[in-house]
């Protein structure tokens, strides 16, 4: 499976960005799908995740309400869109596939965001 994710970018404070993230080698609707963020500095945290069901996890409290996850089986892709940015979002943003709990994940190259004051 390979991962990448892209559309990251400069954005100011309160603006919006759409990450994508494009999975081959495997369908997304066999893989629980998540996005990551690792900010300068810091560990990597998780941001929110949608299931092989398609059903969306919760997200974490820090972007609850702004970001949303979202996926295209037809486009065998998964999206975290993301509004009313603030400077402390910025991070680089990672996607990840698991079959299970248990298994070896994937991670794909991340996008680096970047929200400006």
């Amino acid at each position: 499976v390979q991962l990448q994710a892209s559309g990251g970018g400069l954005v100011q404070a309160g603006g919006s960005l759409r990450l994508s993230c494009e999975v081959s080698g495997r369908t997304i609707n066999n893989y629980n799908m998540a996005w990551f963020r690792q900010a300068p500095g810091k560990e990597r945290e998780f941001v929110q995740g949608i299931r092989w069901s398609g059903s969306v996890t919760a997200s974490a409290d820090s972007v609850k309400g702004r970001f949303t996850v979202s996926r295209s089986v037809a486009k065998n892709m998964i999206y975290l869109q993301m509004n009313s940015l603030k400077p402390e979002d910025t991070a680089v943003y990672y996607c990840k596939a698991s079959l299970n709990a248990r298994s070896v994940p994937y991670w794909g190259k991340g996008t680096l965001v970047t929200v400006s004051s």
